[in-house]
């Protein structure tokens, strides 16, 4: 009877008992709408796998938001283990003595094989230190691209299977859209500060700045006013006096997607991870998708282009548990199914080779046209100082420089020497102060 009461003393205890926690490991992320629906269902995908981590992810707002956040948290000491920070933040992260775990480590230190010879190289060239080693996770990179519009195109007379090449020939061709009455404009453009201007330096082999573009060394000055930046910034002046061209508006160029939506104008240039957006939006034409156009009497074949998104970054002080999670997560992330489909679904580039050649045994690409232009694009030849991608701290900062600068240029305030010149000026004034507070 007394064996009896201790077993059954035994068995409720252990029905009461509370099971093993997981260890919770909290991501900060800037994305909301579908994407950030997307990002919850990977994490989903990740908790779903195994019982010992739970990724919590948590919205913190636009990127420079998220980015503030962190840098508050990590100083109250209440920072997440893992923090989404777009492309531009990379070297205010690098300048963070002490707050970074580099994801290179981590995974040695947690015994996962971490290759980065498996990733686009482009893409984690971006976020190596000098010695290759990789600091943070790329999770969703892009790289802009034209779109445009096939309708337009033949009411026109234009070749609808036929993008133009060159900015001679966006020139030719928004000329005849025009004066066709075939749309309004030619073409608008998102980012003006990316895609015209770093992008644009990038595809010519110019320098945006000193010591490799920043990645030689912290004590870099900016040299974007160069003959192309130059010729090409006169040359936007000049269609959008003609009517070419739109402008988009400042920072992203929020305005810049409508235009091309309702057939106000027939180009479109953002990020390839604007692909959703364009298709989801684009119910009454048809699209086309090719590489960003360059100017052939400056160079007989462009470089590739530089990347834009943003990467994973771990912050120091968190339980070593969470490490490990993290670990964990981020070997989840980089499998080429899980790749695979966030690329597929948003339009971001495949961050690794594997999830690349699996769209291309799924017939993914043959059954999707223009799903690899931007791939195809930032893997062309051999990254080139100049094209490598940029690392300046306070760029967020840099590109509200420029985009003021280019409205002052637009309202015939200065030409483009004068505005470009300015915009150096005062982006190395930025420069020498974030250095300062980084010594």
């Amino acid at each position: 009877m007394k064996q009896q009461l201790i077993g059954a003393l035994l068995a409720s205890a252990a029905m009461t008992a509370p099971a093993l926690a997981q260890t919770e490991v909290q991501w900060w992320h800037a994305m909301g709408g579908e994407l950030g629906t997307k990002l919850e269902q990977i994490a989903a995908g990740f908790n779903e796998t195994q019982k010992d981590f739970k990724i919590v992810p948590v919205y913190k707002g636009s990127y420079p938001e998220t980015l503030t956040a962190a840098i508050a948290a990590f100083r109250a000491k209440e920072q997440p283990a893992i923090v989404q920070v777009f492309e531009v933040g990379t070297g205010t992260m690098m300048a963070a003595k002490g707050a970074v775990y580099p994801v290179y480590k981590l995974m040695a230190d947690q015994g996962k094989t971490f290759d980065k010879a498996d990733y686009l190289a482009p893409v984690v060239g971006y976020y190596s230190d000098p010695e290759g080693n990789i600091l943070s996770l790329p999770f969703n990179s892009s790289t802009p691209i034209m779109y445009y519009n096939k309708d337009v195109f033949a009411k026109a007379g234009l070749d609808p299977e036929v993008a133009p090449k060159t900015w001679a020939e966006v020139e030719s061709f928004s000329k005849k859209i025009v004066d066709s009455g075939a749309a309004r404009c030619g073409f608008t453009s998102g980012w003006i500060s990316w895609v015209q201007l770093e992008n644009l330096s990038a595809l010519h082999d110019a320098p945006y700045g000193t010591k490799e573009n920043g990645f030689a060394g912290p004590d870099t000055a900016f040299t974007f006013n160069g003959d192309v930046q130059v010729k090409h910034w006169g040359n936007l002046k000049k269609w959008a006096d003609a009517g070419l061209f739109q402008y988009g508006g400042p920072v992203g160029g929020n305005d810049a997607p409508p235009k091309f939506y309702t057939q106000e104008c027939a180009i479109y240039m953002n990020s390839s991870a604007s692909r959703a957006g364009v298709i989801n939006n684009a119910k009454d034409f048809k699209v086309g998708f090719a590489p960003l156009p360059y100017y052939d009497d400056v160079i007989a074949e462009p470089k590739n282009s530089i990347i834009g998104g943003a990467t994973l970054w771990v912050l120091n002080g968190r339980p070593a548990a969470e490490y490990k999670g993290v670990a964990a997560f981020f070997d989840y992330l980089s499998k080429a199914e899980v790749q695979a489909d966030w690329h597929q679904f948003t339009g971001y580039l495949p961050i690794t080779h594997a999830a690349y050649d699996l769209g291309v045994s799924t017939g993914y690409y043959a059954k999707t046209p223009g799903a690899d232009v931007a791939i195809k694009q930032i893997t062309r030849g051999t990254p080139s100082a100049h094209s490598k991608g940029l690392r300046f701290g306070n760029l967020t900062q840099v590109r509200d420089v420029i985009d003021s600068e280019f409205e002052a240029l637009l309202a015939s305030k200065k030409t483009a020497k004068e505005a470009l010149d300015s915009a150096v000026a005062r982006g190395n004034t930025i420069l020498r102060d974030f250095e300062a507070a980084n010594k």
